[in-house]
């Protein structure tokens, strides 16, 4: 079993990293992002919660993410090889979640791949694919609110999982491949 953490700033190439990975080692993938988007289409309380922080650029709360994650992890990524966590941890007590989470299923956080790629690249790529795809996050209002919670909630964790040996800075600029 495989489980990994792709880490990164919004539009980092986390997506697009993770269907290559799953491609090469079957992994199941976990984007919380895809995830709360569906709830948000299909207009479940969730996404209805869901949206009301989303759409301002800020992060759900914990507690709720968790609940999610464990739900999928439960019904979804059960009997599969490992796991790819997109958008999740973002938070150092969704990455304590996450290790319990874990070790309740018998396994462990392997490795934490960090994308890593500056703002100015970040907010290109983001207006390219809302201009590309419609997604209502991907306004320059948002992506700056976006990239200043990264900045300011998500950020700390790559101090924390370099502190335990889990990150592997990757350079996210340049070829796909």
């Amino acid at each position: 079993m495989l489980n990994l953490v792709l880490f990164g700033g919004p539009g980092s190439g986390k997506g697009t990293q993770s269907a290559k990975l799953i491609d090469k080692y079957g992994l199941y993938h976990i984007s919380t992002g895809e995830v709360l988007r569906d709830h948000i289409a299909r207009d479940t309380e969730l996404g209805r919660m869901a949206n009301s922080y989303i759409s301002k650029g800020n992060l759900i709360p914990d507690d709720l993410m968790i609940q999610l994650l464990d739900d999928v992890l439960e019904k979804e990524a059960k009997d599969k090889n490992g796991v790819i966590f997109d958008g999740f941890p973002r938070t150092l007590p969704q990455a304590k979640a996450l290790e319990e989470l874990l070790k309740k299923r018998g396994t462990k956080l392997h490795a934490v791949v960090g994308l890593e790629v500056d703002d100015e690249e970040l907010m290109k790529r983001m207006l390219s694919r809302g201009a590309a795809t419609g997604r209502a996050d991907d306004n320059p209002e948002t992506i700056r609110k976006r990239l200043d919670v990264y900045h300011n909630q998500t950020m700390p964790l790559r101090e924390h999982y370099t502190s335990t040996g889990h990150y592997l800075p990757i350079d996210g600029r340049g070829s796909i491949d």
